[in-house]
This record gives C-alpha cells, sequence and structure tokens, in this order.
C-alpha cells in the first residue's frame, strides 16, 4: 500500500495509549524483517535510515529499494529520515521519496532549533510528508538535557511538528548505567500538549516497566536503532557459526537471519501495542 506519514498513524496511537514502532535499518534484509513483523501482527510500523547514510549515496540508494519493499507491504508504513542534522540532508530524503523527516537541533540554541526545525516541517510539508522535531537533547555519547514543559509547548507552538521527541532519561545506544526515565515529567508536557504525539528515542534496552509508564503517558513512537541492528549482527554470527567455515550462497545464509530480525520486531510491536 502506499507510504503514509506520522500524522496518518500516530495521533490515534496516542488516543489508544499505544506506540508504533520505528526501526532503524540500513540494509535490505533488516528492511524486510521489520515488514514481515508488520504484515505477522497486522500493525503499522515506521522505517527509519539515519542521517549518516544521507552524508553519501547510500541513503538516496537504499530510498529505492525501502520504497519497493514498503508498498507491497500490507499494512501502513512510514519511511523516515532519523536525526537530520542539515536541510540538505532534508531536501534529499524527501527527493528520494522518504514519506516523514525528523530535524535534529536539540543541541542548537532554541531559537536556531526553532528555525530549522520549522523549515524542515514546512518544506515536508510542501511533499505531503510528517515532520518529527526534538526538544530537549537525547544523549548520543554525550550529556543529555531533560526536556522542560515550557520549552515543549513553546517548541511545539512554532514549529507545529507532527511528532515531538522529548528528553525524560533515556540516551542512544546501550545503557552503560541503570536508567532514570523520568515517566512524571514525559506525563507533564502530555497533559501541556494533549493532542500532540511524543517521541521516545534511545527506546534500546529501555526496561519494558518504563517503557509502559511512558506509553501511557503520552508517547506514541518508540524508537529501536542499537538494539535491532544488534540482533541482525548477532544472528549473522550464530550462522556463520553454523557453517563452520562452508560456503552457502548469500540469499539463503540471509533468509533465517531476517526471520530473527522479523520475530524480534514483531515482539516489540507487539509490547508497544499493550498486547
Amino acid at each position: 500500500m502506499p507510504l503514509v506519514s506520522l500524522s496518518e498513524i500516530l495521533p490515534q496511537a496516542r488516543r489508544q495509549k499505544r506506540a508504533v514502532g520505528a526501526f532503524n535499518v540500513a540494509n535490505y534484509e533488516c528492511a524486510l524483517g521489520v515488514l514481515k513483523a508488520a504484515e505477522a501482527e497486522k500493525m503499522p510500523v515506521i522505517i527509519q535510515v539515519f542521517q549518516r547514510l544521507f552524508r553519501s549515496e547510500k541513503g538516496s540508494d537504499l530510498a529505492g529499494t525501502l520504497l519497493r519493499l514498503a508498498h507491497r507491504c500490507k499494512q501502513p508504513v512510514v519511511l523516515q529520515l532519523d536525526h537530520g542534522a542539515e536541510p540538505d540532508q532534508i531536501r534529499a530524503a524527501l527527493a528520494a521519496g522518504f514519506s516523514s523527516v525528523m530535524f535534529d537541533g536539540s543541541k542548537l540554541p532554541f531559537d536556531k532549533n526553532v528555525e530549522l526545525t520549522k523549515f524542515a516541517a514546512d518544506y515536508a510539508g510542501t511533499f505531503g510528508a510528517s515532520c518529527e522535531g526534538e526538544i530537549g537533547h537525547v544523549a548520543m555519547g554525550d550529556e543529555s538535557a531533560i526536556t522542560t514543559v515550557a520549552d515543549a509547548v513553546k517548541f511545539y507552538q512554532a514549529t507545529k511538528v507532527d511528532a515531538l521527541a522529548v528528553s525524560i532519561g533515556t540516551v542512544h545506544g546501550y545503557y552503560t548505567s541503570e536508567p532514570k526515565i523520568d515517566a512524571e515529567r514525559c506525563r507533564e508536557i502530555a497533559d501541556a500538549l494533549p493532542e500532540v504525539p511524543l517521541v521516545l528515542h534511545g527506546g534500546s534496552g529501555t526496561p519494558p516497566e518504563d517503557i509502559r509508564k511512558v506509553i501511557e503517558n503520552g508517547i506514541s513512537k518508540i524508537n529501536i536503532a542499537t538494539e535491532y541492528m544488534d540482533t541482525f549482527l548477532k544472528s549473522v554470527r550464530r550462522q556463520l557459526d553454523l557453517l563452520g567455515g562452508k560456503f552457502k550462497p548469500i540469499d539463503l545464509f540471509m533468509d533465517p537471519v531476517v526471520d530473527d530480525c522479523a520475530a524480534h520486531v514483531a515482539r516489540l510491536m507487539r509490547f508497544f501495542a499493550g498486547k
């Protein structure tokens, strides 16, 4: 079916107190695993491509494969640029056919973040695409900045993004210490922005009980990158061990890897939906 935007799936998810999984991919097999899970679970899903791939031709080259996979999927699929860092990446992703973009200006001064995120949102709108912004900063090997309610409201009113990523204690990548997720801050932001789908970045490895709390308090999209890519790599390693140095055609070698990836995504999708 045709690609959809965030605004077509997230508002309903927020009203129903469930979240849609957003899974980062960088190759065909990971993407296929996501879409097999979406079809098996009969749920919408978001495929994301990290902005680094748009620093070369990788992002645009991969887009052709992702678009074909998405269009033959029987469930709604959003194809989104993740953590867009500059306007040229926004333009490139939309030109490649993405149905959504995220601009991450969370480390910029507030006014500059607003300016560039609003550009991304307005530009995406000309393509019929959606836009996600971030206020507060989710750590990525640096210090995080917890989102304040006042900043969240001011930022949303200035940008009118379709989804708002907030910082409430998660980090990108695996945790090196026990996370302290501020579900109460999440609730306060959600109460102040009752119609706005909120996004949790850094979902990999976040304790299930914390995930459940924040979904109850406005989180409608949960990003999974490290955990999903790690699933792929570990499955590849298992298959190599089974081969024991023998040869196997790559397409046949990858079939069980895709199945492992699909099973992991399906499990998370069910959990995010409260099933």
